[in-house]
């Protein structure tokens, strides 16, 4: 294991931790009496207590047993907007001893049948928007059971922020045939039988994009989902006084983790969006003082767009993290120049239930993965030879650690070519390229795929987008691989740029040319109005280089 980096480990941290061996939902119900007049969650000013959210959760979970016939293992889909009503789905189907399936709700019918078919689930939990979706689908007999939640049933009669018209559009579920209202659900008597999963027993499903047809479905067990939250909260001062700015979409696992359940693990307060709105964010951060801010980098670029942003108060936060992407250096100082804070990059993915790597608080370095956290062990090996790295030397990011998913759903072959075995462990292979320093910092080079050979030299996409941050008129840039002449690869930029501003195609190569080694410069420049990106708010890079290599 590389362990440079325990040379300027937190001297307040220990070297290793111990873990949780109860099931999920149990530090829920523990806070329910521990802080029962606590508030838990405030969903645009109304207020839900530890006590009222666990009662929703024990009716939900006896619902679920009893009515809509949810034995423990079954597999319950939750396709919903980040809510009040998500976050007691989530926790109900885990105290029914059943497992979650967190789902994009941009997913239309087509894809939901996917996740239907591939996991055997009878029961869905959905948002009101989304129920058009799901009833073509039962025609085929699936899913038997809709529980169908209206959000605008738990908002306030006059909110304090901005309310997203989504949430109040939505229709009012009528029960019939297997459909029922969240609302009729939760008057069922509380579950009485106790709660029993716990250490390897499945305990979600988190469906992954990769190189097969389908997404593949990571198994997460409870001890991997309650590693991640000891973990999280032993890196960053946090308190049971925490209040969270909780923006990020719980289907991904980033937002399950530390937007919804470190939070109610420590017995802190979430503020809850359903979707970002830049507004509403400074707006929730000014007035109810938020300490932590998980997020991801675009959501950090948008908001330092915002007209007049300075006049916000963001002295309250403690500490503002994230990954997903690379945090770009010009926003990075912009972000720090607004708010004093440094902004913490880590690393993670779905297989390892979030976070791997973090930059140690206090002592972070600019677009850097971090280095491993508690018991991560993390190696570079060449991409050819299999044999390890040193430092500096760039090659495939396998690692290890007790956060680590079971395997894929269904799916032992995909399983099996995702790990390899190294030193005499078992390792995943992560599909990344990076290296690390003298210090035992982690950099991120790129996916072992994506990479333009332009004439033998290998560019880096996010090494080319990073300097492209820097130009004052780019709000948003993606670099692909363009091979539409007979030289072979080059680099393309798509750019979205910032409000008002003008920029040309050769304005933006001079300006690269003064800033990146000639081979780097993009050859092919395509302004548009923005960039895609998935409902977690990444960049879709493989769509726009499908996109690219269809011309």
């Amino acid at each position: 294991m590389t362990r440079l980096h325990f040379k300027h480990w937190p001297r307040h941290l220990p070297l290793h931790l111990s873990y949780p061996a109860t099931g999920f939902t149990e530090h829920l119900e523990t806070n329910a009496r521990r802080y029962p007049n606590k508030v838990a969650v405030d969903f645009y000013g109304r207020t839900f207590t530890y006590r009222e959210l666990y009662e929703r959760v024990e009716r939900l979970a006896g619902h679920l047993r009893h009515r809509a016939g949810v034995e423990p293992g079954d597999r319950v889909l939750l396709d919903m907007q980040n809510s009040l009503a998500y976050i007691v789905g989530f926790y109900a189907v885990l105290r029914a001893d059943a497992v979650a399936v967190p789902v994009n709700p941009m997913n239309r019918s087509e894809e939901l049948a996917w996740y239907l078919e591939d996991t055997g689930a009878k029961v869905a939990l959905v948002g009101a928007e989304l129920l058009e979706h799901f009833l073509p689908l039962r025609r085929d007999g699936a899913p038997a059971h809709l529980i169908v939640a209206r959000y605008a049933d738990d908002l306030p009669a006059e909110a304090d922020l901005p309310v997203p018209d989504a949430l109040l559009a939505a229709p009012e579920a009528r029960d019939h045939d297997g459909v029922v209202s969240l609302r009729t659900a939760l008057e069922h008597p509380p579950l009485a039988e106790p709660a029993r999963h716990c250490g390897e027993q499945l305990a979600a499903l988190l469906y992954t994009s990769g190189t097969t047809a389908h997404p593949k479905g990571c198994m997460l067990s409870h001890r991997a989902l309650n590693a991640q939250l000891v973990t999280q909260a032993n890196c960053n001062p946090w308190s049971n006084e925490a209040r969270v700015l909780s923006v990020v979409p719980f289907f991904h696992v980033t937002g399950m983790i530390a937007a919804m359940g470190l939070p109610l693990f420590l017995g802190g307060t979430l503020h809850l969006m359903s979707r970002w709105d830049r507004l509403c964010a400074v707006q929730a951060i000014h007035r109810h003082r938020i300490t932590h801010w998980c997020n991801i980098p675009t959501m950090v670029v948008d908001l330092l767009a915002l007209p007049d942003v300075e006049q916000y108060d963001f002295s309250s936060l403690v500490c503002v993290y994230g990954g997903g992407t690379s945090m770009p250096l010009a926003v990075a100082e912009r972000f720090f120049a607004l708010t004093g804070l440094e902004y913490q990059e880590g690393w993670g993915m779905t297989e390892m239930v979030a976070g791997v790597h973090l930059n140690p608080y206090g002592r972070s370095k600019r677009q850097c993965l971090g280095v491993p956290m508690f018991e991560v062990d993390t190696r570079v090996l060449d991409p050819d030879t299999g044999g390890e790295l040193g430092i500096g030397e760039k090659g495939e990011l396998i690692s290890r650690g007790p956060c680590m998913f079971s395997g894929y759903w269904n799916n032992p072959q995909a399983t099996r070519e995702a790990f390899v075995e190294f030193d005499g462990q078992r390792f995943f292979r992560t599909g990344d390229i990076g290296y690390y320093d003298e210090e035992g910092y982690f950099f991120m080079a790129d996916r072992l795929k994506r990479m333009v050979n332009v004439s033998g030299y290998k560019v880096w996409p996010s090494e080319v987008e990073n300097i492209l941050y820097r130009h004052p008129a780019i709000q948003e840039a993606c670099v692909i691989a363009c091979n539409r002449n007979d030289r072979g690869e080059t680099v393309k930029a798509l750019v979205a740029l910032r409000p008002g501003a003008t920029l040309a195609a050769e304005e933006l190569m001079d300006w690269a040319r003064e800033h990146m080694a000639a081979y780097k410069i993009p050859r092919a420049v395509e302004f548009v109005d923005e960039l895609p990106k998935t409902g977690s708010g990444k960049i879709q890079w493989r769509l726009l280089q499908e996109q690219e290599n269809k011309k």
